[in-house]
């Protein structure tokens, strides 16, 4: 699979289905990198990259094509600084939107949740995949030395219709750093737009603790 062109629309059969994100930390910033996927498993190629100080605000995420930050490909920016309950507009390279994002504060409480607006103008809600483990997550966070510790638990996502059909999943793979593998099915007859799943992506691990 070769990189999707990112300033000419991409027809709904061209559109990928499948790819990764790695997260890289270094002392001064944290790097996520979205890797296409081939049909084994292997990565084919560098889609986008973001690189976000660690100590900066998170609010808004530019993703390139390459190192040297001369093309932009697609971004996501929060409307109001500092707020819990933010959306988040997802944009592609030349500001337009194509979909957007807000966490759910209330129902995060016990299991993060997530609204995501797709391209069409429809409404998956995100959730992590097992009850269990997100209260295990909140658990471990509360216990006095052990929640210093990094979280053990592996965290999955799912984001679906009203009708149940699933637009997104995101896995996280046991790994030294953060892995995520992501799905885009196919669903009347197309996939979710790669951009907007690879901005709800990376916001689930950066924004998971906001």
């Amino acid at each position: 699979m070769t990189q999707p062109p990112q300033n000419t629309p991409i027809e709904p059969t061209a559109q990928p289905t499948r790819f990764r994100v790695r997260q890289k930390l270094t002392m001064m910033v944290n790097r996520y990198e979205v890797h296409g996927v081939g049909p084994d498993g292997t990565e084919v190629g560098l889609w986008a990259f973001a690189e976000q100080k660690r100590m900066a605000f998170k609010e808004q995420v530019t993703f390139f094509a390459d190192a040297g930050r001369s093309q932009a490909v697609f971004g996501f920016k929060a409307r109001t600084r500092m707020d819990l309950g933010a959306t988040y507009d997802i944009t592609d390279a030349a500001g337009q939107p194509i979909g957007q994002f807000r966490k759910d504060f209330g129902k995060s409480l016990l299991r993060s949740t997530w609204h995501l607006t797709t391209p069409n103008g429809r409404t998956a809600l995100g959730q992590e995949r097992n009850r269990n483990i997100a209260i295990l997550r909140r658990v471990w966070d509360l216990v006095p030395v052990v929640g210093d510790i990094p979280v053990p638990f592996l965290f999955h996502f799912d984001f679906a219709l009203p009708d149940g059909r699933v637009v997104m999943s995101s896995t996280k793979k046991p790994a030294l750093r953060d892995v995520y593998e992501v799905e885009l099915p196919v669903v009347d007859g197309h996939p979710l737009d790669w951009r907007v799943g690879a901005a709800m992506a990376v916001a689930l691990d950066a924004l998971q603790s906001r």
